[in-house]
């Protein structure tokens, strides 16, 4: 029987960060169909976590050729994916991300008619294969009249983003280079809708089940009626179990992955801060005690610390302090824990892509 107490460890087997592993970064990636990706070096690591090679290398390359890519695909938020996805996801899950826009631009000052401007100087800038930084990107849009000050940059560029206009893509210096999405996704998919639902549904409950309905409609920023429509299409390629009168979707191999990795998937384990583990479900409760939540968004102020999980429970946090020959790892549990574990968190530490 499985219990509550089994749902979070099989997430880490459907994760692929216990058992084994993705061959390579975009196979890890298109597993899970999306990652958050706010802070991008953490987001390197989680997809790094994923694959056989653990490198943080292989994940820069496969953003430098083009292979993976990171925009705002759902919920106004910057995720990894494949980069054939990105069109598909932007237009299955972009228009509820957007129906906010008009008075978010009001707000702001901005008119149509500067989103439109916006929309013909960054691919003035960018055609022909530039790249350019987020500084260098904004800096044009003010020679060619733009405002950008305060927030009306940023605004103007996720607004670009989220209308499949630009995507992030290849490295420089650390950080990540606007380009055009016709020019460098190369190979796009565009499904029907109806298409595209199912296709959803399938790939989030293989990559993250067990998980519930709410889980993808928060998730995804999508609606009851869509995730129940793409799982009706999918529902004989899916297992089900049911936990406490709740129903959790799965891949059918994942039980069977799970109990070949059992005690894998309970080992200690650090993940860094926006890891899918933490944030890609609605309900967090299968791997995190409600009373201790506020410890991994200190504040309720959306930046989520990287987390000590063991035993598919989320036991504490983690972070680094100081640089270089003076960096030390500094964790603190949200109740006790046994001499071992607290010594094996500094060399799992060390030991992250």
């Amino acid at each position: 029987m499985t219990t509550l107490r089994d749902i979070a460890p099989m997430r880490l087997v459907a994760q692929r960060l216990a058992g084994p592993a993705a061959d390579d970064v975009p196979a890890a990636v298109r597993r899970m169909t999306a990652l958050q990706g706010q802070d991008f070096p953490g987001a390197v690591t989680s997809v790094a976590l994923r694959t056989a090679g653990r490198r943080r290398e292989d994940v820069l390359a496969a953003l430098d050729a083009g292979a993976v890519v990171r925009s705002w695909p759902m919920r106004g938020t910057l995720h990894l994916v494949a980069a054939e996805d990105l069109p598909w996801l932007l237009e299955l899950l972009g228009p509820r991300a957007m129906a906010g826009l008009a008075g978010r631009r009001a707000n702001l000052g901005l008119t149509e008619a500067d989103a439109e401007r916006a929309r013909e100087l960054a691919v003035a800038a960018l055609s022909g294969g530039r790249r350019l930084a987020r500084a260098e990107l904004l800096a044009a849009l003010e020679e060619g009249g733009v405002d950008i000050s305060g927030q009306r940059g940023y605004h103007l560029l996720w607004f670009l983003a989220q209308t499949g206009t630009l995507c992030l893509g290849p490295t420089a210096n650390g950080d990540q280079l606007f380009v055009l999405l016709d020019e460098w996704v190369r190979e796009p998919r565009r499904p029907t809708r109806d298409d595209a639902l199912a296709e959803l549904a399938l790939r989030y409950f293989r990559g993250h089940g067990p998980a519930t309905v709410r889980d993808l409609v928060r998730w995804a920023g999508s609606t009851v009626r869509d995730v129940r429509a793409g799982i009706a299409v999918v529902r004989d390629e899916l297992a089900c179990l049911q936990v406490d009168g709740t129903e959790y979707f799965l891949d059918p191999e994942t039980p069977d992955r799970y109990a070949a990795h059992r005690e894998q998937a309970r080992e200690p384990l650090l993940l860094p801060g926006f890891d899918e583990f933490v944030l890609g479900y609605g309900n967090r409760e299968a791997a995190l005690d409600p009373a201790f939540a506020d410890r991994i968004v200190p504040g309720g102020n959306g930046v989520f610390q990287p987390t000590v999980v063991v035993d598919g429970r989320i036991t504490g946090t983690w972070r680094f302090a100081g640089r270089g020959a003076s960096r030390t790892v500094q964790a603190e549990p949200f109740t006790t824990w046994d001499d071992e574990l607290a010594a094996a968190v500094p060399r799992l530490a060390a030991a992250l892509p």
